[in-house]
């Protein structure tokens, strides 16, 4: 076996095995027929644009997703009004709806970092952040994100899939499923991880839910085997590995035939991905290749497991046609009940950890000519609070979590440089202006692919889903 199956033959096997009930349930919406004819011909999704409602301004998205979620009150929503106050018992009104840890006298918290003026709109930009000051006007900075959910994995999820419980597909899986991937040999939807663990969400924060398991997000690795099993085991070489799936094809044509069962068409493409995959992914997840200077700019080290490795690594994905990569960074609680997880301590080392790789990663994909089309956003998945939590008496200075405001940034894939979106009250404890839900986000990472998040719908259980819910307005003004 030197490739996919014949073209021919897994058409008739589609065909057959698609039950009355699934083609219908498929073909109730004319996004679902075209997901349908890109089953029967991959030929369907190679082209720019065949699938998407409207004409895109980005082919592909790269998320970063700091796990935790950094202090908007520390990195970007300057608000001096908390040194003022510094000490004092908050008002009322800073408190978050549920506060897990922060007592009903927990005092104001000032910022302990200066902020400066930068770019050509004069956002405020933590000292924490030398490096992204070079690239603030090729930013949108958002400050009036909200969410309604307090705990991490609940939030994440709610980010990340639309709904707080799990089951439901991820945006990389409705971007795979609606759009699939520029590269044929690899998948459309990669994740990389870094900080020493996942998100709290886990695997689910990447599933594909509800849909077919080959839109699922696939975790790769900056060390070791880039994706687990993709090396041949002891005594098998490619040929052998190639007669071996094409074998185990056969049984699952044989079984599609006979059940209708659509996931097992989505289990063959997964072992022909798979094979195909041998090749391509450990050439593209190979860092050591790139030049000195391009190392050195990130500050990666290849063989190592790094923010900075996979940062680097989302340049080459996406160069090689990876439709949407994740980044999970994970060490962004700072709570403050010790050293591992305070503003003083924790704080200053995940931003030089990310600080520096997630700047040069704009930089390298506007020099490559790929910002323009290449969507980057930059993320936690909540707020945190004005007060100092002060957990168990510790004298450690931390932030607990809180839904009412945060702020996030967004470049390249026709997003407006230079600009700044909302902001919040004089403490930092809830929008003033311009209000951002987590699914205004997802309509509008939808629309710049191309696509109407209101028509792009997926039947599961006898009726119509879709990621932003009932909810979602696309922010025009972004672009």
């Amino acid at each position: 076996m030197t490739g996919s199956l014949d073209n021919a033959a897994l058409h008739h096997a589609t065909v057959e095995a698609m039950t009355r009930r699934h083609f219908l349930g498929r073909t109730t919406c004319s996004f679902g027929a075209a997901a349908l004819a890109g089953l029967l011909n991959d030929a369907l999704l190679a082209g720019d644009g065949l699938l998407t409602h409207h004409a895109p301004t980005a082919k592909r998205v790269i998320y970063l997703h700091m796990a935790g979620s950094p202090p908007h009150h520390d990195l970007f929503d300057y608000k001096p009004l908390l040194n003022k106050r510094h000490g004092e018992t908050a008002p009322v009104d800073c408190y978050a709806d549920r506060s897990a840890f922060v007592k009903p006298n927990a005092k104001v918290l000032g910022s302990p970092y200066t902020f400066e003026q930068v770019g050509g709109n004069g956002a405020w930009v933590s000292e924490l952040l030398p490096h992204f000051k070079s690239i603030v006007d090729d930013v949108c900075i958002i400050r009036s994100m909200h969410t309604d959910q307090f705990n991490h994995a609940p939030a994440q999820l709610l980010l990340h899939t639309g709904h707080m419980l799990q089951g439901r597909p991820s945006m990389g899986s409705w971007l795979s499923w609606g759009l699939g991937s520029e590269n044929n040999d690899l998948p459309a939807f990669l994740v990389l991880v870094s900080g020493g663990k996942k998100p709290s969400a886990g695997t689910a924060a990447w599933s594909s839910g509800f849909m077919p398991t080959v839109h699922g997000g696939v975790q790769c690795r900056s060390s070791g085997d880039p994706v687990l099993g993709v090396a041949n085991p002891a005594g098998m070489d490619r040929s052998l590995r190639g007669d071996t799936i094409k074998a185990i094809n056969t049984l699952n044509h044989m079984q599609a035939e006979q059940f209708g069962d659509p996931e097992t068409l989505s289990r063959i493409k997964q072992y022909e991905l798979a094979f195909r995959m041998q090749t391509a992914v450990p050439e593209v997840m190979d860092i050591a290749d790139e030049p000195a200077d391009v190392l050195d700019a990130y500050g990666a080290d290849p063989g190592t497991s790094s923010l900075a490795n996979n940062c680097l690594l989302a340049r080459r994905l996406s160069e090689s046609g990876v439709r949407f990569v994740q980044l999970f960074d994970w060490g962004w609680d700072v709570h403050g009940t010790n050293p591992s997880d305070d503003l003083m301590h924790q704080l200053p080392a995940k931003c030089e950890q990310m600080d520096r790789p997630v700047t040069t990663l704009v930089k390298d994909l506007k020099q490559r000519g790929l910002l323009e089309e290449t969507l980057v956003i930059w993320s936690g998945e909540f707020g945190r609070t004005v007060m100092n939590e002060e957990r168990n008496g510790s004298s450690y200075l931390g932030r607990d979590h809180y839904p009412g405001c945060f702020t996030i940034w967004m470049a390249g894939g026709g997003i407006k440089g230079g600009t700044v979106i909302g902001s919040t009250d004089e403490w930092g404890a809830h929008v003033h202006e311009d209000p951002v839900s987590v699914y205004d986000l997802q309509a509008t990472v939808l629309h710049a692919m191309g696509m109407n998040h209101e028509r792009l719908t997926y039947r599961s259980q006898g009726r119509d889903f879709r990621l932003t819910d009932v909810h979602g307005h696309v922010r025009h003004d972004f672009f």
